[in-house]
């Protein structure tokens, strides 16, 4: 036997599990003694096989004696592990005659262990086979046990069987060439293993962390190890780590080896993990997905009070200390396009698959604590449990606290853990600490110290208990390489400054650098950094002046006499305290700058360090005896108490005790009381007992009734400087204070009597968020009215029941917002907490104590059942309400562009010189000549800052053109690209040099215009996410739209429809995205093969017809100077966002931006990546709908385009030209899972050698579509056998048009050919369309409807139906099978509806349908739907007609009281019309609109021509009365006259006559005649615009519309 010691663990009676190092000739040997067989069969993928193969196949040739050693590879990754690729290897057995003695061995990770112990189960009915597991994974779990399986389409190990190995090899060796990811995936299973069974064994894991991965990184030589005596203390270690785990599991399944209920255990964090892992699968690891399922399913245990916040904490930590993500917000996971996909619904719906399940009920293994289990098998766990956990959102159900009398104790003070935590750090000897908080923020500093070699930390009593052994301020640079990262934990960034100073360092070009996320980069750490750096440390500011990241050198902290600016915040003098016993001298510390911030938390600090044995003297002022702002600091060591006791705290306190005094109830803080360390202790007393409430106090415990529900009592006036943090609380519970304030506390400035004014808490704009602003902004949701104070705010109370309920809270990620805004929601129904995961930072199981400890009932809400779901630039799950900031050279149309946008988005506009001239009274110009050019950017930085901080969210701010001269202000706008997009707007220089000629509010350059928009404009590039080009080739010379021919369809989109589709898109309110794309239905894109796309724009119209998107192939390209260049071509990136833009100008159409090499079957250089990814980015800042990106590009780049690519979605693609590729091999299916992980969409393209490749193409497709986690897949066969795929073919199927010069692909058809096509084949039934009404004989609805079937190859047919009433004729049309849909008109559109099931909203307010839509149920059954389209047209034709300059017109005039003026009214209303005059000769018929629409100012006027009230005049005017009834002569009695004044508006406007005859009515003659910029709609084109819409809804498809029109015109031309 080869000399090898091995450690046995035995399974099932058997010692078969066999545990060591360098074990290849052991194993071996083991088999061909103890295995017998005529044929060994190893199976392994190829990553495995490159490294292992050859060293196996040496052994068993030297050893195998007569029998024979086969070896088969395969592919790697969890898409072998099919049906297909357990088919493959049976063949292979089969091809090569393998009998019933063939020993099999599985040698690779858990896809090679499970799909060929499923082979072994079922070859020959069962036969033995070998686990050789290579990762730590499959080491530890997935070997072990005899459970086999493969994947389906339905889910993961849903087709298996139980078949036990005879052995189970484990090579630790294998290890050392595994990456550390996926030796960390493999830890989470070990972590798991012994969280479920063995505390002792955790908490190894927990404080070994570091050895254990210098186990795996360390490469044994000579193969030490492989005996007991070569083997490393790293190496038992680690072989004692895997050994143990796999005892444990062996234990469990030789007691419940068929998973009857033990064995259930080892799926903890299982359930929650797999329903994770099916959605993010290629992209995250199976244990990755794990740790995030333990950490949720832990969260479960605690929701339902069986598993304590310490024992979570713990195993969040242990977690994280192998770099394991614990949440779903972790950036591995957010930042990957399926993480969208991650909604609690979609969660629950895979859960249901799972085989721990019984029927309906979920399963999860409950953790009781550390090492044990709820009960010895999985537990069921009701839904409303799991989403509450899994919801990124809670909402308190109002009510009275069923707990009350509470008794309860808050978490430790985070203040007090802090401290405790770095004074026992710096302290010599071993401190215990009780009850620290176990919170993000401690846990970023203990990892902090643990990274600065500070201290050791180990847990007692459970995790109640952490012991600190000091290290007595010897501290080191961590790692090369290595930042400390502190995530938003302000008191950490704070401290850790002053001790990095206290550093020693090995190498004098070491430095320490402390950064944090995006909120901790713009706090302020200035005057601390500045204090430290005049006493002599180096400190450097790496990204924004004075915040973080910051360069920290270790030259230690020299000390004497130090001076601090302590107005900002406490705990900078805290910093310099607690590290001035470490300075090279006695440190006396000045604190200057005014009114010393929170003097509590001061006096804190100097409290504990005196426990912890240096006692710090404040001087005191001999003349008056008052204490002066002046400490000394002896140098020394602290000592540490051998027990530390951290108080509850009181910060947390004031939100129970704050419930009770809001709900009227009673409650008792236990652990806080007036001998409190805490300036927060004083709440009860300082603010709740003058709020009404009866407080009692002893010097532990605080106890507060509230008065009746509604009774609080106002404050008056409170100063909470010594309790800052408490204002939110205080502030809510104002809100709904109704009664007056105490005498003594009255304002006496007039104030009204529910009026608080809250001051002394500046220092709160500098928190985890401005929290001052967010009170205001957040409590007027609920209708409550506040005021801003320079160090504070007033809030004015008003009653519980006239505050706005169902309102959705932001909380800033700022755990004090979201438990403040919780306390409002416990009266107020129905207020959704958003972020609730922010209270991790000092409460994480606050919503749990709410439920389980106060009695209030909470509930889990998905934001995307309030929001609209999108992604975005930066990580965000939801659709994004941050401002947008436009930025741009002054004349390049900001304000116009920025007004346009806040209309079209719903949002108010603000321009930052506006706000500074009224901020400075004086304007722009005079302040820089009295101040100069740099005062001036100062001062206008300074507006930036605010702008952001008091505009974050539903605004478009315009910033003034220099706004990039400065660095600081780049860095502000930088950084705000992770928040909100950055628009750059972009205008041709010519124009703006010609605009800013004429202009004379701002002052001169002093310098050529044109230098300044070269220095200027790398610096926009840089500061922008997006740019939106304001081409001015768009308008006439004299400012308005250029004209078009209005006989035919438009074919020039107007400014006004380019603005509101690029700022919907990448804002995420309404993403310009295919609707076509959804499940069931059909969707086409149109190659573009232009060289200059320019000549075709007059034709897009028609080329477009049908289609769903554009594909804009960039490689094709040519700028018109490089026409005769031949060969691969790299096109400008300036002639690329040309041809976009002019392409923008013509269509609304989403475009699809793509990118095609020379081996990709394009004209792009191969090798030109880095260009190619340049012009992809360009993409996304022009707000491109689709990118177009192939897999074979670097992972790299396309991830680094996937995190920046907006609300943009990526189409991940694969061709394969050689015709080689088999749609049901493994090779596609590779590629598949890899486009599937990459991108929003799927493109496969294949070439088809016979006609069925098309066939097989559409079972791969149908498979695929069938798993969970499909996305759409465009899969189709390039060549003339493959134009059946391409009618197939559902998503994006790529057309061509017989106007493009050339296909982009060969078999490409275009769209009327495969919907003729479709038909032929049974898949597009012909249906029959109708128009109900009398009389209709002269309509044009046949032609308009009839000729865009024709068009676009659809068989469909549009016929009159002409009855006197609506009746059984009508009933018997819209009730047949082939019945597509109904145009309706006079008089039915009401006598319809009473046949409809359903109406939309536009329609039931409007009170008339003139649409009947056949839509079917989920059951297949028919819903008839009624719609109205009137409005529409008529709101189209105004939008299309009006000047530019009128953004919402002031005031509009409608002629007539009809039904046709229902849909004006309605119109008008949609447009943001301020005021509609309405005239009528009957002025009943009038009113009676009136009424119909209340939320329409409208205002009946009984002359024409004549304003009320002097109003403005109308700049929209639609007459809805019969041309007949209308003249211009003043003399006439049988018609309404019509006035020159009508047309008196100086802007001009448009006019709308509903006739449709005669061709010029009296009113468009007028208007042609008199109205200066006013343009003409008739009613043809009115009737055309609702008939396109009608179309749409109808079949889904754009209307051809310039075939359409120009048809309808030459019909009405000789009818008219």
């Amino acid at each position: 036997m080869t000399e090898a010691n091995v450690r046995k663990v035995s399974i099932l009676g058997k010692e078969s599990i066999h545990c060591g190092f360098h074990l290849i000739p052991y194993i071996v040997q083991t088999v061909t003694e103890t295995l017998p067989s005529s044929t060994y069969v190893l199976v392994t993928d190829t990553n495995v096989g490159n490294i292992h193969l050859s060293a196996f196949q040496a052994e068993f040739e030297s050893r195998k004696g007569n029998a024979r050693f086969l070896a088969y590879v395969i592919a790697p990754g969890e898409t072998s592990k099919s049906r297909e690729g357990k088919a493959e290897i049976e063949d292979y057995l089969l091809l090569n005659k393998c009998t019933r003695d063939t020993v099999i061995l599985a040698l690779g990770g858990g896809v090679i262990g499970d799909l060929v112990g499923f082979v072994a189960a079922t070859f020959m009915r069962g036969v033995r086979f070998v686990q050789i597991p290579t990762t730590l994974l499959a080491m530890v779990d997935s070997s072990v046990g005899g459970k086999t399986a493969i994947d389906t389409p339905h889910g993961k190990n849903l087709i298996g069987a139980f078949w036990q190995p005879e052995y189970i090899f484990i090579d630790a060796a294998f290890l050392e060439t595994l990456p550390a990811r996926e030796f960390s995936n493999g830890m989470a299973e070990v972590i798991k293993t012994a969280a479920i069974w063995d505390e002792t064994e955790f908490a190894a894991l927990e404080s070994r962390a570091a050895e254990i991965f210098a186990a795996i990184q360390t490469p044994s030589v000579n193969f030490a190890g492989r005996t007991e005596a070569t083997r490393s203390p790293a190496q038992q270690l680690l072989l004692s780590v895997i050994a143990g785990s796999i005892g444990v599991k062996a234990h469990i399944v030789t007691i419940d080896e068929r998973e009857t209920g033990l064995r259930n255990l080892v799926n903890f964090g299982h359930t929650i993990g797999h329903a994770i892992e099916a959605i993010l699968t290629p992209a995250m690891l199976h244990g990755e997905c794990v740790a995030v399922g333990m950490n949720l399913e832990a969260e479960v245990a605690r929701q339902l009070g069986v598993l304590s916040q310490v024992a979570v904490g713990r195993l969040t930590r242990c977690l994280k200390a192998y770099n394991l993500p614990v949440s779903l917000s972790d950036p591995r996971i957010a930042s990957l396009p399926a993480a969208r996909s991650l909604s609690v619904s979609k969660l629950l719906d895979i859960m249901k698959i799972d085989k721990k399940n019984s029927g309906p009920q979920k399963k999860i293994v409950i953790l009781s604590r550390i090492g044990a289990t709820y009960e010895p098998k999985a537990t069921v766990v009701a839904d409303k449990v799991i989403a509450k956990t899994l919801s990124e959102a809670a909402k308190v159900i109002p009510g009275t606290p069923s707990k009350s009398p509470i008794r309860m104790a808050t978490p430790g003070s985070k203040s007090i853990s802090n401290r405790a935590l770095l004074l026992a750090a710096l302290g010599t000897g071993t401190c215990r600490l009780k009850n620290l908080l176990h919170s993000d923020d401690t846990q970023v500093m203990m990892n902090a110290l643990v990274e600065l070699q500070g201290a050791k930390f180990d847990w007692e009593d459970g995790g109640e208990t952490l012991v600190v052994s000091g290290g007595a301020g010897a501290l080191s640079v961590p790692r090369e390489g290595k930042e400390i990262y502190l995530g938003n934990a302000g008191t950490a960034a704070r401290f850790l400054t002053t001790v990095c100073t206290l550093v020693q360092a090995q190498r004098a070009d070491q430095r320490t650098v402390i950064t944090g996320n995006a909120r901790m980069k713009q706090r302020p750490i200035g005057p601390l950094v500045d204090a430290l750096r005049a006493n002599g440390s180096s400190i450097d500011y790496l990204e924004s002046q004075g915040c973080l990241p910051l360069s920290i050198a270790p030259a230690g902290l020299k000390g004497a006499h130090i001076q601090l600016a302590a107005s900002v915040s406490s705990q900078y003098v805290s910093s310099i305290l607690l590290c001035a016993p470490y300075a090279a001298e006695p440190v006396t510390l000045e604190l200057t700058g005014g009114q010393v911030i929170s003097q509590p938390y001061i006096d804190m600090t100097i409290a504990m360090m005196k426990t912890f044995g240096i006692a710090v003297e404040r001087e005191t002022d001999p003349e008056t005896g008052r204490l002066r702002d002046v400490y000394r600091i002896p140098k020394g060591t602290y000592r540490n108490p051998p027990e530390y006791h951290i108080e509850s705290d009181a910060s947390s306190a004031t939100y129970p005790l704050a419930i009770a005094a809001i709900t009227g109830t009673t409650c008792t803080i236990t652990n806080i009381g007036s001998a409190s360390l805490q300036g927060d202790a004083r709440f009860a007393r300082e603010v709740l007992e003058p709020m009404g409430c009866t407080v009692v106090q002893t010097a532990t415990e605080t106890t507060v009734t509230g008065p009746p529900v509604g009774q609080l009592r106002a404050l008056g006036l409170v100063d909470m400087e010594p309790m800052t943090d408490a204002f939110l609380t205080a502030s809510v519970l104002a809100a709904v204070a109704t009664q007056p304030s105490l005498p003594e506390r009255t304002l006496q400035d007039g104030s009204r009597p529910t009026t608080t004014r809250i001051i002394g808490i500046a220092n709160q704009r500098v928190k985890e968020c401005n929290r001052i602003k967010a009170m205001i902004d957040e409590l007027a949701k609920f209708g409550v009215e506040t005021s801003e104070l320079d160090d504070g705010l007033e809030v004015y109370g008003k009653p519980i029941s006239e505050l706005k309920q169902g309102v959705s809270v932001h909380c800033y990620d700022d755990h004090r917002v979201a438990m403040a805004f919780s306390v409002l929601g416990s009266v107020i129904k129905d207020t959704i907490i958003e972020e609730k995961r922010c209270v991790e930072k000092t409460w994480p199981n606050w919503w749990d104590d709410l439920e389980n400890k106060i009695g209030l009932e909470i509930e889990g809400v998905e934001l995307s059942s309030v929001h609209d779901i999108a992604s975005a630039s930066r990580p965000t799950e939801e659709a994004s309400q941050a401002s947008v900031v436009l930025i741009g050279m002054r004349g390049s149309g900001k304000t116009f562009i920025g007004e346009l946008a806040a209309s079209t988005l719903g949002w108010q506009f603000v321009d930052a010189d506006a706000v500074f001239e009224e901020k400075h009274q004086t304007g722009v110009r005079e302040f820089v000549q009295k101040n100069g050019w740099p005062a001036f950017r100062d001062a206008e930085t300074e507006i930036l800052q605010e702008l952001l901080s008091q505009h974050s969210r539903g605004h478009v701010i315009s910033l003034g053109g220099g706004i990039v001269e400065t660095s600081k202000a780049r860095d502000i706008l930088k950084a705000y690209t992770q928040k909100g997009p950055v628009v750059h707007i972009v205008r041709e220089i010519d124009e703006v040099i010609n605009y800013l000629g004429e202009e004379t509010a701002r002052p001169a350059y002093g310098e050529p215009i044109i230098e300044v928009f070269k220095r200027r404009q790398p610096w926009f590039a840089e500061c922008c996410s997006y740019e939106f080009v304001n081409y001015t080739g768009v308008l006439s010379s004299n400012g308005g739209l250029a004209e078009d021919d209005m006989k035919t369809a438009p074919t020039l989109m107007s400014v006004r429809d380019e603005v509101s589709r690029f700022f919907n898109h990448i804002t995420g309110q309404k993403p310009n995205l295919a609707p076509n794309m959804a499940k069931g239905r059909r969707s086409y894109f149109l190659c573009l093969t232009y060289p200059d796309i320019t000549p075709a724009l007059p034709h897009i119209q028609d080329m477009t017809a049908g289609i769903d998107a554009i594909e804009l192939r960039v490689d094709l390209l040519r700028s018109p100077k490089d026409f005769d260049k031949i060969g691969p071509y790299i096109p400008p990136t300036s002639y690329v966002t040309e041809q976009i833009v002019a392409l923008r100008h013509k269509t609304a159409l989403p475009l699809i931006f793509t990118v095609r090499t020379i081996s990709q079957g394009g004209q792009f250089p191969d090798h030109a990546e880095k260009e190619a990814f340049e012009l992809f980015f360009t993409a996304v800042r022009l707000g491109v709908e689709y990118i177009d990106v192939e897999i074979s590009w670097t992972e790299k780049n396309i991830q680094d385009l996937l995190a920046r690519k907006g609300h943009s979605q990526l189409i991940a693609s694969w061709h394969d030209w050689s015709g080689n590729m088999h749609w049901d091999g493994k090779p596609v299916e590779a590629k598949y899972r890899l486009a599937h992980g990459l991108g929003d969409i799927v493109k496969l393209v294949g070439k088809a050698n016979e006609l069925e490749d098309n066939f097989a193409l559409h079972r791969f497709v149908q498979r695929v579509q069938a798993a969970p986690d499909a996305k759409p897949v465009i899969a189709i066969n390039m060549g003339v056998e493959g134009q059946m795929s391409r009618i197939l073919n559902s998503t994006f199927s790529p057309v061509t048009h017989p106007l493009l010069p050339s296909k982009a692909a060969p078999g490409q058809l275009s769209f009327a050919q495969i919907q003729t096509a479709l038909h032929l084949l049974g898949q597009l039934p012909a249906k029959k369309f109708y128009l109900f009404g009398t009389p209709i004989a002269h309509s044009m609805s046949p032609t308009l409807h009839n000729t865009a079937f024709e068009a676009l190859g659809l068989p469909h047919r549009y016929e009159l139906m002409e009855t006197t009433a609506v009746g059984e004729e009508i009933k018997a049309a819209i009730t047949s099978p082939d019945f597509g849909g109904a145009s309706v008109t006079i008089p039915f559109k009401r006598d319809i509806m009473p046949l409809l099931d359903a109406l939309s909203e536009d329609a039931e307010v409007i009170g008339a349908v003139n649409t009947v839509i056949p839509q079917k149920r989920e059951d297949g059954s028919l819903l008839l739907y009624g719609e109205n389209t009137d409005w529409r047209g008529i709101l189209h034709s105004i939008r299309r007609s009006l000047p530019h300059t009128v953004l919402k017109p002031e005031a509009a005039l409608i002629i007539g009281a009809g039904g046709t003026s229902r849909a004006a009214i309605y119109a008008l209303w949609k447009l943001g019309t301020k005021t509609v005059y309405l005239f009528n000769r009957t002025r009943a018929s009038a009113e009676t609109l009136v009424a119909a629409f209340p939320e329409v100012q409208i205002k009946l006027i009984d002359e024409l021509g004549v304003w009320p009230n002097d109003g403005p005049a109308p700049t929209v005017i639609i007459s809805t009365v019969p041309a007949s009834a209308t003249t211009l002569d003043s003399a006439a009695t049988d018609a309404l006259y019509l006035p020159r004044s009508l047309f008196s508006a100086p802007a001009g406007g448009v006019v709308i006559d509903m006739a449709y005859k005669p061709a010029e009515t009296p009113l468009l003659a007028l208007a042609t005649n008199v109205g200066k910029n006013w343009r003409t709609v008739m009613g043809v084109e009115v009737l055309l615009e609702q008939g396109y819409h009608q179309f749409n809804l109808w079949t889904g498809r754009h209307c051809p519309k310039s075939i359409v029109s120009e048809r309808v015109w030459k019909v009405y031309s000789m009818s008219a």
